[in-house]
C-alpha cells in the first residue's frame, strides 16, 4: 500500500479493521514515526532543527512561523497539517490517523491531547477502530491539558480552557470550559485574561 491510498482511506472514515491491511500499513508508519519523535525529543534542538525534523515526521514542509517546544508525541504523523505560524507547546499527543488540522495561528498549550480514532463498542470487534478529523478554523487557543476526541471541530477564535474535555463542535469566538466542555460564554471585544496578582503584596499578608 502506498502513503496516499492509506491517507485517503483513512480521511474516509472506513473502519480499521484489527489485522488488515490498513491497520499492518499503519504499524509500519508507526516505527517510522517513533524513530523519528526519539531523535526530536532525546536532545536539544534549534528551532529550525525542530522544524525540519518536525517536517520529516509529518511529511511535508511546515508553514512560515511555526514553532514547536518538545516532547512532542505522535504515534502516525502523516495525517497532520498545520497552518502558519502554528504554536505547539510542550508535551502535547497527537494521535492522528484520522487527521489533524491546525488552522493559521492556533496555540497548543503543554499537554494537550489531540485523538483521532475510536474503538467498537462490541468487545469482539474492540479491535476495529473508525477515524475521524480533529479540526481547528484560525486563530483558536487550546489550553493546558485539553483533551479533543475524533470528530470535532473548533471554530475560528474560540479558546478551550485548561483541562476541559472537547466532545462536540465548539462556536467561532467562545469560550468552552469543562467535562464535557460547554459553552461559557462569546468572546467580547476588549477581552482579556484576569490580571496576575501582585505577590509580593500578598507575602506581606502571609502572618
Amino acid at each position: 500500500m502506498e502513503l496516499q491510498e492509506y491517507l485517503d482511506r483513512m480521511n474516509s472514515g472506513e473502519p480499521v479493521i484489527g489485522e488488515g491491511d490498513l491497520h499492518l500499513f499503519m504499524r509500519e508508519i508507526t516505527e517510522e514515526t517513533m524513530r523519528l519523535t526519539c531523535q526530536l525529543n532525546a536532545t536539544y534542538h534549534t528551532q529550525e532543527e525542530v522544524c525540519e525534523i518536525f517536517s520529516q515526521i509529518i511529511g511535508k514542509p511546515v508553514p512560515k512561523g511555526f514553532r514547536l517546544f518538545p516532547p512532542f508525541y505522535t504515534n502516525c504523523g502523516k495525517n497532520i497539517v498545520v497552518g502558519k505560524g502554528v504554536f505547539i507547546n510542550t508535551g502535547c499527543h497527537f494521535q492522528d490517523q484520522g487527521g489533524i488540522t491546525l488552522g493559521d495561528g492556533t496555540f497548543l498549550g503543554n499537554n494537550v491531547v489531540l485523538t483521532t480514532m475510536n474503538h467498537d463498542f462490541d468487545p469482539e470487534k474492540r479491535r476495529t477502530t473508525y477515524p475521524a478529523p480533529i479540526v481547528t478554523g484560525k486563530n483558536v487557543w487550546i489550553g493546558s491539558s485539553v483533551t479533543v476526541v475524533p470528530g470535532v471541530y473548533i471554530g475560528d477564535g474560540a479558546i478551550v480552557a485548561a483541562g476541559s474535555v472537547v466532545t462536540r463542535d465548539v462556536p467561532p469566538n467562545t469560550i468552552v470550559a469543562g467535562v464535557p466542555a460547554r459553552v461559557l460564554r462569546e468572546i467580547r471585544p476588549g477581552d482579556r485574561p484576569r490580571q496576575r496578582l501582585d505577590l509580593a503584596e500578598l507575602r506581606k499578608k502571609q502572618p
